[in-house]
């Protein structure tokens, strides 16, 4: 009994077979399905390589939300170098929520030298033409999130000749933590004095031709430093063309949360307009010489997520390439015998076979349609 329920069972499952097999003596080839079989195999195989590594191939993911942490504090990054020496300077932000001065201990003074030696020159050379790059081809930012801490170190290195020539400039690095509203970073003659309606500096004692507000930015970012990521002002040199010139930087930063395989980091991207002007209180430009970056957040919240495609849709994404080209060969190689053998038809075997005209005794001819031609012998 079992044994007959197992044949039913079976001759069942033998009905339901989509793939019937075709006995080999049915099977007849031919020259013109190997080519088209040979074309199928070759573009199925370029195909599949073109899809694996477009499997293997990772992109960004850009996610916008509004920002809702205000209570947490903004690191500002910076590494810049003045043309002036570092007794005549002096750097601070001020909040313009509370109106007072943050504090500034976080930075360091350092004298060094202003221009670069060679090496540093390369260094700056290939940061700017990594800027004007991004500038004209803004997918590039995806393969700089992708490389970050894989990419060399985007930090000026160190100088490579032991120069005699004394320091003539000053280097302001460190970082600084301000409260996430709108401020102001500024470099300008002299120390800050704090007083109950702001501050001001100490520039009695400089004389005004000692002013020379030339700086380059090796380095300015927002929130958490990235190993090989480029900020939009590293590189940027300026030189002033007047002991009175300001320097003004509007830059709107976007907080921006970066996941991808190698890193997960809370870092800001930001965007800038530059804009530089002689101070000369007698042609009515008013201002302070100096160099001042004011920032705004943006209300906006970036979260940039690297993705990859799932290997399920890889694999369903193949099986559409092999079964596509399978029928769409098989179907063109139909078409095409067939559409062959109506003309080898027509033109080799013909049905009808043109008579000359049988003239009569009396003159005439005989203009009937044409006999069948009989091939038979």
């Amino acid at each position: 009994m079992r044994r007959l329920n197992r044949k039913k069972t079976l001759s069942l499952v033998k009905e339901l077979d989509a793939f019937p097999k075709v006995p080999d003596s049915y099977v007849e080839t031919s020259a013109s399905g190997g080519t088209v079989s040979l074309i199928a195999f070759t573009t199925m195989a370029l195909l599949t390589i073109m899809e694996f590594s477009v499997y293997q191939d990772t992109w960004m993911k850009y996610e916008y939300e509004v920002d809702k942490d205000f209570s947490s504090k903004l690191r500002i990054n910076i590494d810049i170098t003045v043309a002036m020496k570092c007794q005549y300077v002096g750097a601070d932000v001020l909040d313009l929520a509370e109106t007072m001065v943050a504090s500034a201990d976080g930075l360091v003074y350092e004298p060094a030298i202003f221009d670069l030696s060679p090496q540093q020159k390369e260094w700056q050379r290939m940061l700017q033409l990594i800027q004007s790059r991004l500038q004209e081809e803004h997918s590039l930012q995806d393969v700089i999130f992708k490389s970050a801490f894989k990419s060399a170190s985007t930090a000026l290195p160190p100088r490579e000749d032991d120069s005699s020539q004394p320091p003539d400039a000053c280097r302001i690095r460190g970082h600084l933590y301000v409260n996430k509203v709108a401020g102001n970073f500024h470099i300008t003659v002299g120390k800050a004095i704090p007083h109950p309606r702001g501050h001001a500096h100490l520039a009695a004692l400089v004389n005004h031709d000692s002013y020379n507000f030339s700086h380059r930015i090796d380095h300015l970012s927002f929130g958490e430093v990235v190993p090989g990521i480029i900020n939009p002002l590293d590189g940027t040199e300026k030189i002033a063309v007047d002991h009175n010139q300001m320097f003004q930087y509007f830059i709107t930063v976007v907080p921006t949360k970066l996941h991808t395989y190698k890193i997960s980091a809370d870092t800001h991207q930001f965007s800038v307009t530059e804009r530089e002007r002689v101070i000369n209180h007698a042609a009515g430009s008013h201002g302070v010489s100096g160099i001042f970056m004011k920032y705004d957040l943006s209300s906006l919240m970036v979260t940039v997520t690297e993705e990859h495609m799932p290997f399920w849709q890889f694999f369903v994404r193949l099986c559409g390439i092999v079964g596509g080209i399978f029928s769409t060969t098989g179907m063109l190689h139909g078409i095409g015998k067939f559409i062959v053998e109506i003309i080898y038809c027509r033109f080799r075997l013909g049905s009808y076979k043109p008579v000359s005209s049988v003239p009569f005794e009396d003159g005439h001819t005989d203009n009937h349609l044409p006999l069948l031609e009989n091939n038979t012998h």
